[in-house]
């Protein structure tokens, strides 16, 4: 695609929310258990993820509009039987769709996007709790479905969220969830005895179990687990007196690093330092002339990612490059320092949604959510709010402009580095294809694309190119 359109005149701002769901879909609609929709929901804390050290993101990604696909899932050192848990569900799911909703031809492409992002709900003590969510669009329902991970640091082993209860309360658990659920709009009571009918039914729909603030017990369904379709996902909170007694070991302590967490994490893992982030320093502003000298605009999706983007940047500042990160704000939150590092650099941070959605699939409140809560994110590790952002896929719209001062960018050569996992050929895509003043479509979480870079940069420099930033080819054109 070559477009000279990258750049539209600021638009009128929308009213912007903070108010984040993880996923790409609404906060479920039905309240929790003892509430009325629109009512205070269950109490939550929030957990830090630039807290737990050696933290990586495990993250996939397709530019592909014809096979849009996100997947993120983290990978904490101490973890690895969860983090197998983790991968094996994502690859599976990632699997299904590529081979099922991305090679039946054109027909019903509107249809079709994967995303999984992922959550954290405890980081304390011996403790680790995740939630992935996964957006299946090419899916018959609504297409969203959670799966919370546990991780018992004390044991040494991944637990699934019916192992919070002891064995021997489990079937008071399902009684007492059937009492709740019993009178629900949507819900036939008939019905709920086939839904906790055995063992595995149980720890099937049970899979989505977390504690809240409070101490409580949060079992949420996926739409159609536990009533009709158009009941929506539906949410029950057992309070805190009523479940403590049937928990098991591991879940009071899960309860209890919930309710009181602690200032680290401590799986069990060789304590190795963390790695060092690049202290690159601009020497000023880049006076750097697009009219007069040849320029062009390098551009990295999805990232920060440790330790691919700090590779970059000792790439780039060895020929004192300058280019544009277009971040997600899940790997933001996870990676400040880096995202500090790239700033502190001279280079340009952007916007890319927090999770990495399809935008134009989403309501106006969630274009906002995800851009307004990836914004806030890249001021709080910077001290500077983005000006730019490249909508995923590159699918943008009029409902998506409108919510927005944000200016989208998109690209004039994409080097399918998602696709092709060959540093050569992503370096030989954008030496033979760069013209003046292009914009290049790069990955920083892939290290392939990484390991691209140096001879990108040598081999366009001798020719005479500049590396800017976006905004500054489009202020110097």
């Amino acid at each position: 695609m070559r477009s000279r359109t990258l750049f539209p005149a600021l638009l009128l701002l929308g009213s912007l929310t903070s108010a984040c769901a993880i996923g790409t879909s609404e906060s479920p609609a039905t309240a929790p258990d003892g509430a009325r929709p629109g009512s205070s929901p269950a109490p939550v804390r929030t957990v830090d993820p630039s807290k737990i050290k050696g933290l990586e993101m495990v993250g996939d990604s397709s530019e592909n509009s014809s096979c849009p696909f996100s997947t993120s899932y983290p990978d904490v050192p101490g973890a690895e039987a969860m983090t197998a848990a983790m991968k094996k569900d994502v690859e599976q799911r990632l699997a299904s769709f590529r081979s099922g909703a991305c090679e039946t031809g054109p027909d019903g492409a509107e249809n079709r996007e994967l995303n999984i992002s992922h959550q954290f709900l405890v980081a304390s003590g011996d403790v680790l709790g995740v939630r992935l969510t996964t957006q299946d669009h090419s899916s018959v329902t609504d297409g969203r479905s959670d799966t919370v991970y546990w991780y018992d640091g004390r044991a040494g082993a991944h637990r699934t969220p019916l192992g919070l209860v002891a064995e021997g309360s489990r079937d008071a658990l399902t009684t007492e969830l059937k009492e709740r659920l019993e009178g629900r709009e949507g819900v036939d009571a008939t019905d709920l005895d086939d839904t906790f009918s055995d063992v595995a039914s149980r720890i099937s729909v049970l899979d989505d179990m977390d504690f809240t603030a409070d101490g409580g017990l949060r079992v949420t369904f996926d739409r159609g687990e536990a009533g009709v379709p158009a009941a929506g996902r539906i949410s029950v909170v057992l309070p805190r007196e009523t479940i403590t007694p049937w928990l098991s070991g591991f879940g009071e302590r899960a309860q209890r690093q919930t309710m009181r967490p602690g200032p680290s994490l401590d799986l069990g893992a060789p304590h190795e330092p963390a790695p060092a982030v690049p202290t690159h320093t601009a020497s000023g502003d880049d006076d750097t002339d697009c009219r007069k000298v040849t320029c062009i605009a390098l551009t990295f999706d999805d990232g920060p990612a440790a330790p691919e983007t700090a590779n970059l940047l000792t790439h780039l500042a060895r020929y004192k490059a300058r280019v544009t990160f277009f971040t997600v704000g899940q790997n933001v939150a996870a990676h400040p320092d880096l995202v500090r590092a790239e700033a502190r650099a001279g280079h340009e941070i952007g916007n890319h949604s927090w999770n990495h959605p399809d935008l134009t699939r989403l309501t106006p409140r969630q274009v906002a959510s995800q851009l307004s809560r990836t914004s806030a994110a890249i001021r709080a590790a910077t001290g500077k709010a983005p000006t730019l952002f490249r909508p995923p896929y590159g699918a943008v719209n009029h409902t998506v402009k409108t919510v927005t001062t944000l200016s989208p960018v998109l690209w004039d050569v994409d080097t399918e580095d998602w696709k092709y996992r060959d540093p050569a050929r992503v370096a030989r895509t954008v030496i033979d294809k760069a013209q003046p003043n292009d914009v290049v479509l790069l990955h920083d979480i892939h290290p392939t694309s990484v390991a691209a870079v140096p001879e990108i940069l040598r081999t366009l420099s001798a020719r005479g190119y500049h590396f800017v930033t976006v905004s500054h080819l489009r202020a110097t054109l």
